[in-house]
């Protein structure tokens, strides 16, 4: 062992790290790892950018442990990607693959991780000023991806950041979780910082941390103190407000708060999960203050926006990862129909397999991309049949289910037939032929017609992907 090789301490590494990461998480972001070594080196050489920044931050330090316990020669060992080193010096496939022939070679699981690849940042101004707990830089009115369901509350947002007289007071904005409200509340408190200078106070924090801040000021009497805190803010942001909901003593706290300010012209900007009339929990007093000003609700992204929102992710990406930022279309058409009810879910698709390909995205095809995903598919993705798909087709369109079986041609009838193949190609198992049999005994290729016309018609009829984006999330449930 005196002289063991660095690929040799490597495999021992890896087995014990697949053993306690497990054989989806190990082979997402360590399976594709390479062993670089030289006469001064060591080092691990992630796929991609990405998936080196996940090891750094969830595996490094464990890597490090193992790696001395089984290293006689106590060689140092680095990190870096394919990208910082030069391609030509990997000496040694992954230990890992080279061991563990049998490792997936699609991601197993969509982990926890995935959602959070690019690490939570506290801007230095923040940093210094202590009341912007939470802030994140990569949240900003520049990548945030504006359209149809939330460009009112992108103007309202910008208007308050901009100190413009004549403001709504307070503004609250709701919507179910991933609608991008974090982002746009971040974007918020960038831009009136930036825009108000060092003459205004900008205080962000989150219904939580407000909670347990209230909560250790009683408990070390230091009220007055985190009264003045808030009180004396310009402009106050508090994300998840529904947080307080039956906390009685942070509610009270929060009512006064926010009397206190508004009263004082100073400007408020909350988040909820819904409306404040539908937070059942939260004393009536602040539930009625809170729709004082103006609430304005974030609808779900439309199909357009989602593509938006693909493209800025995989520029982002592109430019950590330094590789080239395109994907077929078919690849983003998936991801944006797929991915419909949460801006974070469909951002995570992309994060998962652009850390399972990197640079190699522009060449990955539609079976590839759904093979990667499918576990996570499978978790979450509500059992639809064929039979389902089209009863609740026949119900959009106000037909019956057998109008969709018979031989009828007319346009009324064959466009939602056309729709309900494509639905069934993209949410169940069955083949083409099969599909076709459902549907009255069809061939298998007027099927294909249907599905490639139907992915013609979203890009162009606003009307169908409309329908589309409605029937998919009354199907997923």
């Amino acid at each position: 062992m005196a002289n063991a090789p660095a690929t040799a301490v490597w495999s021992k590494t890896c087995q014990v790290l697949k053993r306690e990461l497990g054989d989806a998480t190990f082979g997402s972001w360590l399976g594709h790892a390479a062993l670089r070594e030289t006469a001064d080196e060591v080092c691990v050489v992630a796929a991609t950018g990405i998936a080196r920044d996940w090891i750094r931050h969830n595996a490094w330090r464990r890597i490090g442990e193992l790696w001395a316990q089984n290293d006689p020669l106590n060689r140092r060992l680095d990190l870096k990607c394919r990208t910082e080193v030069d391609s030509a010096s990997l000496t040694a496939p992954a230990a890992a693959n080279a061991s563990h022939p049998a490792l997936p070679q699609a991601v197993h699981t969509m982990t926890a991780p995935v959602f959070e690849i690019e690490a939570e940042a506290v801007a230095p101004v923040a940093a210094r000023q202590g009341r912007l707990q939470g802030l994140q830089e990569r949240y900003t009115f520049d990548t945030f991806v504006s359209g149809p369901a939330n460009e009112f509350a992108f103007a309202v947002a910008r208007r308050v950041a901009s100190w413009a007289d004549g403001h709504f007071n307070p503004v609250v904005f709701h919507g179910p979780y991933g609608f991008g409200k974090t982002h746009l509340l971040n974007a918020l408190a960038w831009e009136a910082m930036r825009t108000g200078g060092p003459s205004k106070r900008v205080v962000y924090l989150s219904a939580e941390r407000f909670t347990s801040t209230f909560v250790n000021a009683i408990q070390t009497r230091q009220t007055a103190a985190f009264k003045d805190e808030l009180r004396n803010a310009d402009l106050l942001l508090i994300d998840d407000v529904h947080f307080v909901a039956g906390k009685t003593q942070t509610q009270e706290e929060l009512f006064h708060t926010l009397i206190a300010l508004v009263e004082d012209g100073r400007r408020v900007v909350l988040t909820a999960d819904r409306s404040p009339t539908e937070i059942s929990e939260m004393e009536p007093r602040l539930r009625s203050h809170l729709q004082m000003g103006l609430v304005c609700g974030i609808e779900p992204a439309d199909r357009s926006l989602r593509l938006g929102i693909l493209e800025r992710k995989l520029n982002t990406l592109a430019q950590q990862g330094g590789f080239v930022p395109a994907a077929r279309a078919e690849v983003l058409q998936f991801l944006a129909d797929r991915f419909t009810d949460s801006v974070r879910e469909l951002e995570g698709a992309l994060n998962t397999l652009v850390a399972r390909v990197g640079g190699d995205i522009a060449r990955l095809g539609l079976d590839e991309a759904q093979a990667i995903l499918r576990p996570h598919l499978s978790v979450n993705e509500r059992k639809v049949t064929v039979d389902t798909i089209q009863k609740t087709v026949a119900e959009h369109y106000a037909l019956k289910q057998a109008d969709l079986i018979s031989e009828r041609r007319a346009r009324a009838v064959a466009r939602p037939r056309q729709v309900a193949m494509w639905l069934a190609k993209q949410i169940t198992t069955r083949s083409l032929p099969d599909i076709g049999r459902r549907f009255g005994g069809r061939d298998h290729t007027t099927v294909l017609h249907a599905v490639r016309r139907i992915e013609q018609l979203k890009g162009e009829d606003p009307v169908i992907a409309r329908d589309i984006d409605v029937l998919l999330r009354k199907l997923r449930g």
